[in-house]
């Protein structure tokens, strides 16, 4: 946990600290080991091989996963959206013993069709598949663990207790994890990094059902910028300042667009001096690497 100090937060009488999951692991980071975890050893239980999942080319998801078959020597294979590129994530999925296959756009929407994993479990029987992005109820079950961190490192910040616990969304596995460990205790917001009515709204009831609570206990705030991965001048320019004035790298996809979603909330005047919140760095910062130019070409516009 990190405190950390941004003008709008300071001239608004709000204290903000980060649960730092960027610096978890160099390549298993964010969030990522905390919803992969359970399915690897769910794959270890019934004695099988290794892990398959689903991911875009920039995937961190894929990445983390391909990281800890390297590590822990399991058979790891994903199945990318689009045609086969190059970019620095691709290229150590390769040199991390992932073996790759490109489904296409079509292939990849067909992923929520009931059959879709019949080919692939026939092609690798001895592989678990895995939703895309870790999702589902071990995966949110393996994010519950994340607020009793979060309270075990209060003391250290100078806190009692905190208002609110933030986190970015692309599948809502996180968030409902963090929402089965809050257990009603504080509200927890999810920072859409997908557009409105991209699934987050079902999955994170769902996941609390199937866990056998009652859906509640959260809210949904868009911070897409109207699309996933679509980055703006403000945005950028907004990343750029925010690392500079904390320290703290952000990525443009997840941690940026929270933060940047907050700072709107804290303007329209919907939190309340001498709020404390609490928000999840969800690391992803390896993907960042194809996207540098572009933030500096964008916040170069909003200057």
């Amino acid at each position: 946990m990190q405190s950390v100090h941004l003008d709008w937060l300071e001239r608004a009488g709000i204290e903000l600290a980060l649960l730092r999951l960027d610096q978890v692991d160099a390549l298993v980071s964010g969030n990522k080991w905390f919803k992969l975890a359970p399915y690897l050893k769910q794959a270890a239980d019934l004695g099988l091989e290794g892990v398959m999942s689903l991911g875009g080319a920039h995937s961190n998801h894929l990445h983390a996963l391909a990281a800890a078959g390297a590590r822990f020597g399991f058979r790891t294979v994903g199945l990318l959206r689009g045609e086969e590129q190059d970019n620095p994530t691709v290229a150590d999925l390769r040199q991390l013993g992932m073996q790759l296959h490109w489904l296409g756009y079509g292939g990849y929407r067909r992923r929520h069709e009931a059959d879709f994993w019949k080919h692939w479990r026939e092609r690798y029987p001895d592989l678990l598949p895995v939703g895309e992005g870790g999702g589902g109820l071990p995966g949110a079950q393996g994010c519950a663990l994340l607020v009793a961190q979060i309270r075990g490192q209060l003391a250290g910040l100078g806190w009692s207790d905190y208002q609110q616990l933030w986190v970015a969304c692309g599948t809502g596995t996180t968030l409902a994890g963090l929402v089965l460990g809050e257990d009603g205790a504080h509200p927890v917001v999810g920072a859409l990094a997908v557009p409105p009515g991209h699934g987050v709204e079902e999955q994170v009831p769902e996941l609390l059902t199937e866990a056998g609570v009652e859906a509640s206990g959260y809210r949904l705030v868009d911070a897409s910028r109207g699309g996933f991965a679509r980055i703006d001048p403000e945005l950028a320019r907004f990343i750029l300042d925010s690392e500079a004035e904390s320290g703290v790298p952000l990525e443009p996809l997840y941690t940026g667009k929270l933060l940047l979603a907050l700072r709107d909330e804290v303007a329209a005047g919907r939190i309340v001096r001498g709020s404390r919140i609490v928000a999840v760095h969800t690391g992803g910062l390896q993907g960042r690497r194809a996207m540098q130019e572009r933030l500096q070409e964008l916040a170069a516009q909003r200057e």
